[in-house]
């Protein structure tokens, strides 16, 4: 009996109650979906193996904390197999669900028509977890990801490092397709503001050709409560407000790069996403800006 069959369900949802005001048609913009894996198996070359977290798990976390609208992120164990991300999508309807899928190298038009079609909005590109830290690898994954994505009018996602967003900004500013970014550009909250590379985001969302997540601080900060966070927070909201998405990252996986591995099962992180929500509320006082986070940007974004 492995770890998956003692646990088949996925992880418990039992986020405190949000005390925040939630809009109607707000939207989490990054959840993964995994297995259960008798009907989605991972890849056989994935970097980390994660626990369940089902369709099942995640309709518990919307509800918990009272969204009616989700983007599964395919995450990267399943490759470019994106069956659990679409089916997922699938089941809880086009008016609730949008997909971010992960491209294999030779999809054609009429494949791409068909993801379409499945609710997929853009397309990911996962330079982090994959370990690229090359800014020319990244600008020759961002163009062609775009060149792809265009003509559906798609957005390109990624998970990347401040410096290398910041070494590649000229081909941003370039793509034909808007660039989303996770997780606060992956911004070292400690460096605040002025550290090197941060203008370049703000710059790129003041533009108009970035968005940026406000999701996972977890990723970013050791402070108690994420507080040096907030500071990131603000001056993304204040270069381009209707640039900003907010997002989980539920289930929250676990582990880094350097200490994953496909062999062993890697736990989730336990987070209370009531909780994280109500600390964005604080972040986040005025009505308009709120309202564009939670429900605005991500409507045109995603065409909900």
């Amino acid at each position: 009996m492995t770890e998956h069959d003692k646990a088949p369900y996925g992880p418990k949802v039992d986020h405190t109650a949000p005390k925040v005001s939630v809009p109607k048609g707000a939207c989490d913009c990054h959840v993964h979906v995994f297995g259960p894996d008798a009907r989605y198996p991972f890849a056989e070359g994935r970097t980390y193996t994660p626990e369940n977290a089902t369709l099942e798990n995640l309709v518990a976390h919307l509800a918990a904390i009272r969204f009616d609208r989700v983007v599964i992120v395919h995450p990267s164990p399943y490759g470019t197999d994106n069956t659990a991300s679409l089916e997922s999508a699938q089941a809880l309807g086009s008016d609730r669900a949008r997909v971010v899928a992960v491209l294999a190298e030779d999809v054609g038009a009429k494949e791409l028509d068909a993801l379409h079609a499945k609710g997929v909005r853009g397309v990911r590109i996962n330079l982090e977890t994959a370990g690229v830290r090359d800014p020319e690898i990244a600008r020759a994954r961002l163009i062609k990801e775009a060149e792809r994505a265009a003509p559906l009018g798609w957005h390109v996602q990624t998970y990347a490092r401040l410096d290398v967003i910041a070494a590649v900004r000229d081909t941003i500013e370039r793509l034909p397709t808007p660039l989303v970014v996770d997780h606060f550009g992956h911004t070292p909250a400690a460096g605040g503001v002025t550290q090197p590379g941060f203008s370049a985001i703000t710059d790129l969302m003041r533009s108009g050709k970035m968005y940026v997540k406000l999701s996972a601080p977890y990723l970013i900060s050791t402070a108690p409560d994420y507080a040096d966070a907030e500071a990131l927070a603000q001056a993304m909201i204040a270069a381009n407000e209707d640039r900003v998405l907010w997002a989980s990252n539920w289930p929250h996986p676990g582990g880094t790069p350097a200490t994953r591995r496909p062999d062993v099962v890697q736990p989730f992180r336990r987070v209370d996403d009531g909780l994280a929500l109500d600390r964005m509320g604080r972040w986040v006082r005025d009505p308009g800006q709120w309202q564009k986070l939670l429900v605005d940007n991500a409507a045109r974004l995603y065409g909900f």
